[in-house]
């Protein structure tokens, strides 16, 4: 037993990763997952990385949550401090303060990456797509450099179809993409459906992400793609004694229609009434996780200045509402832990913005879905689901602003659990449902793409320590 504790003591750290996740959920809770993977089932050290976010509180309590579970998980966390950003323009875009955020904290990160490789061989620089600005520092440090990509494949085909129509442009200048555009697997989008930033060439696309492409495509080829998915955070006890969890053990197998618009997504006073119209016009059974309603016309509140005011989003329902269906419906305040509710037995339905993290979370608990896309790559998600994929409904706007009226929503949420291609949709739903099961497998595609890239770092970090030897 002293001679197995020497010999433990005596071997060589395993190589690090390290993966730096911009501020957001959407992005921080998949490569938390990954992160917790590579240590548990591939053999390497992780270090995750990610920033006090837009404003000096520094990560939210979920975030924070999620930071300290992967310590008890044995991954090792830091959170860079805060920059100011002050200089910023009056009205600067959400975007631009996070790519703001991101190249002003380089430094620090810098430091710590070389604190790091001093006491274990780096074998990897890991950000996600929004943190591509600190790629240069795997180039200055000798080890590979890789994206993180928490969207589809299908966003990521779409934006090499852009890249490849703007080769030739005048630098900051951007053409408009056609009406209609063909992905691989048959998929044709829209203009309606393109993802924010590529509707109109007046409309500002992330020139990071574009030029870094336009770069790959004029070597002559793009990076390969590893599609190491799903990546879903497992579910905690903590989870389980939610009043969410308790609300709905008391509910029929199959009779609860779940909905959420994830961490950044808001609604319209307007649009809020009328979902609680026909939801509650239905007559099934809801949970519905209610934020915030915006009041400047923009339906999402990423990057905005949040203060907590004591104010209840649940205050803003019509009047009523929680009066009439409180013998079926319950209304809860901003959150409610997801991944727990759509593996409940008693939910059916998940009426989602199709944020893809949300998307995978429901595909693996084969809970179909009502598309309601709010910004970002949602729109491009919602067309691939309800009209490619096949486990998901879309309810049309009956406005022109994009209001969804009552009726439709009330009709939606009635085919998805009474009607015949609702019946469709949950069957298609389940055998995705296996596929996401069989991804992570010991013989799965995802299992088998990440010991593939894990081999690769691990070969480069030995590679690199003989050298130095």
């Amino acid at each position: 037993m002293v001679q197995s504790l020497a010999t433990c003591a005596d071997a060589p750290p395993r190589p690090h990763v390290v993966l730096v996740a911009s501020p957001g959920a959407g992005h921080l809770n998949p490569m938390a997952e990954l992160a917790r993977r590579l240590v548990a089932r591939l053999g390497l050290a992780a270090t995750l990385v990610t920033f006090a976010g837009l404003s000096a509180a520094g990560p939210d309590a979920h975030a924070a949550a999620a930071l300290s579970s992967l310590r008890d998980a044995g991954v090792a966390t830091a959170v860079l401090p805060a920059v100011p950003l002050d200089d910023l323009p009056p009205g600067a875009r959400a975007e631009t303060a996070l790519f703001e955020l991101i190249a002003r904290s380089v430094p620090r990160l810098r430091a710590l990456l070389r604190d790091i490789g001093a006491a274990a061989p780096l074998a990897a620089l890991v950000p996600d797509l929004f943190a591509a600005a600190v790629l240069p520092l795997a180039a200055e440090l000798g080890v590979p450099g890789y994206l993180f990509y928490p969207a589809s494949l299908y966003v990521l085909s779409f934006m090499r179809r852009a890249v490849e129509l703007n080769d030739g442009a005048a630098p900051g200048e951007y053409r408009d993409l056609p009406d209609a555009l063909r992905l691989p697997g048959g998929v044709s989008l829209r203009r309606e459906d393109y993802a924010d930033g590529f509707r109109s060439s007046e409309e500002p696309m992330e020139p990071g992400n574009v030029e870094e492409l336009r770069q790959a495509a004029e070597q002559g080829t793009f990076p390969p793609a590893y599609p190491v998915g799903p990546l879903i955070r497992p579910s905690s006890d903590e989870d389980a004694a939610s009043p969410c969890i308790q609300w709905l053990d008391r509910q029929p197998t199959g009779s609860v229609v779940y909905i959420s618009f994830g961490s950044a997504g808001a609604l319209s006073v307007e649009q809020m009434a009328e979902l609680a119209a026909g939801l509650e016009d239905s007559g099934h059974r809801f949970l519905w996780a209610v934020r915030m309603p915006s009041l400047d016309g923009e339906n999402s509140d990423l990057g905005k200045t949040c203060t907590d005011d004591g104010s209840d989003p649940v205050a803003w329902l019509p009047e009523g509402f929680l009066d009439r269906t409180s013998r079926r419906g319950l209304a809860v305040a901003s959150w409610a832990p997801q991944v727990r509710v759509l593996s409940h037995p008693a939910t059916a339905v998940f009426v989602s913005h199709c944020g893809w993290n949300s998307t995978l979370e429901s595909v693996a608990s084969g809970v179909p879905m009502v598309a309601w896309p709010l910004h970002a790559e949602q729109r491009t998600n919602a067309a691939v689901l309800s009209e490619s994929v096949g486990v998901a409904l879309r309810p049309r706007a009956a406005r022109a602003d994009g209001l969804i009226g009552r009726e439709e929503v009330a009709a939606a949420v009635r085919e998805l659990m009474e009607g015949e291609k609702g019946r469709a949709v949950r069957r298609r739903t389940g055998d995705l449902r296996q596929a996401a099961d069989a991804a992570w497998a010991p013989e799965g595609a995802s299992r088998r793409a990440m010991e593939e890239v894990a081999g690769r770092w691990k070969a480069a970090a030995l590679g690199g320590r003989a050298r130095g030897a």
